[in-house]
Formats: C-alpha cells, sequence, structure tokens
C-alpha cells in the first residue's frame, strides 16, 4: 500500500542485508507463496526492550510498496527512533527513512517501512527491522530487531506473483466509454514472452465500484499475440461514509494463473484514465450522497 517523518543526519548508514477476487471490500487473499516456513527457518536473536512486528494497513496498499513496522518498547529503559529500513532477503533493500519517535515502555508505534524489488528466487527469512536508536545523550546506534508476522512473505509472494504475470503478458483497461450509469471497457492482454497460456479467471469488485466481465474465463493461448475482455463498472455504495473514508477506492482483485501453475491474486492495472473515469462515474451516479 506511512507517517511524518522528520530529517535526521546520521552517523551511520543502515544496511541492507486476503480475501478472494469476490470480497466486497477490494481487500485481496495474499497469494500462497513458494517459500515454506517452518521451526528449521533461520532466526535473529531478540533486541533488549525492543519488539517489532510486521503490519500492512489498508493504507500501505493503497499507496504501495511498503508496510509498517510496528515497534514495541518492552523494556525499562526509554528511546527514541530516527530512523528505519527492512532487512528483508528477497526484497531488495532501499534507504533508511527518518522519522522522530520516543518510546518508553508499553508504547507502540507504527514506523512506515518501503521495500524494493523482489529477488523471487530468494526466500524472505529471516526478516528484520533495521532501526538508529538512540538513548539518552547518547549518539544514534543500528540495532537490528527481528519483525514477527507473515507480512515479509506475502508481500514476497505478491510481488513476485505480479512479476511472473508481466514477465507473459501485459494486462491495461483501454477503450473507456462513460454512459449515465457506467463504465465500460475492454481488458485488454497482450503477450510479452513465454510461451505458456495466461488464463484470466475472475475480477473482483473495489470497496467502491462493481465491475462485471464477460466472457470469464479469458485465455491468452500460448501462440496468441493478444485477446480481450469487455469490462463494465458501475457504482456498488453511495453511503457517504464508504465515499469519504475508503483508502482503496479503485482496487479491483484479479484472478490469474500461468500455464497449469495455481491461479494467483494480481491488481487489475488502473491508470490515470481509469482512475478519473471511475471518479467521475461516481460522482454522476451518486450526486450529493
Amino acid at each position: 500500500m506511512r507517517r511524518p517523518a522528520v530529517l535526521v543526519a546520521l552517523p551511520f548508514a543502515l544496511g541492507s542485508c486476503a480475501t478472494s477476487p469476490g470480497a466486497p471490500d477490494g481487500e485481496r487473499a495474499s497469494s500462497p507463496s513458494s517459500f515454506s516456513t517452518s521451526s528449521s527457518s533461520p532466526s535473529l536473536p531478540p533486541a533488549p526492550g525492543i519488539a517489532a512486528e510486521a503490519v500492512l494497513l489498508r493504507t500501505d496498499e493503497a499507496v504501495g510498496g511498503r508496510f509498517q513496522v510496528r515497534i514495541t518498547a518492552t523494556g525499562n529503559e526509554p528511546f527514541g527512533v530516527r530512523a528505519v529500513a527492512l532487512a528483508v532477503p528477497g526484497l531488495a533493500p532501499l534507504p533508511p527513512t527518518p522519522v522522530t519517535a520516543e518510546f518508553v515502555r508499553g508504547r507502540v508505534i507504527d514506523l512506515p517501512a518501503p521495500y524494493g524489488r523482489p529477488d523471487c528466487a530468494v526466500a524472505p527469512e529471516p526478516a528484520a527491522a533495521r532501526l538508529a536508536v538512540v538513548r539518552g545523550d547518547g549518539p544514534a546506534e543500528e540495532v537490528t530487531v527481528p519483525l514477527t508476522g507473515d507480512v515479509p512473505a506475502r508481500v514476497h509472494a505478491q510481488e513476485c506473483a505480479g512479476e511472473a504475470v508481466a514477465a507473459v503478458a501485459e494486462l491495461a483497461v483501454t477503450v473507456l466509454e462513460a454512459g449515465e450509469e457506467q463504465l465500460t471497457g475492454r481488458l485488454a492482454l497482450r503477450r510479452t514472452g513465454g510461451d505458456e497460456p495466461l488464463t484470466v479467471g475472475r475480477i473482483g469488485r473495489s470497496v467502491l465500484v462493481d465491475v462485471e466481465a464477460g466472457e470469464l474465463p479469458a485465455r491468452l493461448e500460448a501462440d496468441a499475440g493478444a485477446t480481450a475482455v469487455p469490462l463494465t463498472f458501475r457504482p456498488a455504495t453511495c453511503e457517504p461514509h464508504v465515499l469519504t473514508e475508503t483508502k482503496q477506492p479503485y482496487v479491483f482483485p484479479l484472478e490469474v494463473a500461468i500455464g497449469d501453475a495455481s491461479p494467483v491474486v494480481v491488481d487489475l492495472p488502473v491508470d490515470d484514465a481509469l482512475r478519473v473515469a471511475l471518479g467521475d462515474l461516481v460522482r454522476r451516479v451518486c450526486g450529493g450522497a
């Protein structure tokens, strides 16, 4: 899918190391990872006085490319965090994100942490956060804190699923035509590589908009260069609180399978033209709701 940050100068650089497509709230099911975790998985030693959990909020899904590092102070000594970076094998490291967060025992604060492109040949474990921690008047020190939770594995699987689909076909919504109470278009699939068929099984609604797809499942055959599926969008709700509060108004989960592999769920591509057209549709139908 992150919060106000204050830039600080650090004396060091932090190193690198679902619902189904028909779900009404637009949330996706995470794709199954090709890596399994078990008691034999590598682990990291705990950080004294600090616990961290990886959390994916709806705002993160809306923005994309990040999740939250939920820090809990478990010790008696107060401390501050001045920067956070992810250290997750299989996700390219990015520069640390400057933050200003102060902790006393029991305090819990979410810190936004972006992640880079996936390396799908590497298992996303052990996952950790690298923090620039200050205690009292002392200098910042780098502290590696193990990350609990399955979010890194879910994110890695989701990103790899998207890359696998992109390696076979480009997906785009084209030929938009606005009607009084609907918007029509076509989901175009254009082969970009590979020699396996690609099947679009289902497409789910977003929080605000229903979508109806004709001729599903649609299949881009191994020897085909392109195919297309007609789409019709209609507002799913005009409830004022939904219109004003949703963080993911136009996220449509799309179920796709490559060859004989199990289906994965990716987002229907929503470019600026489609985003504007969907917004106009909702305003046109819902009016002053």
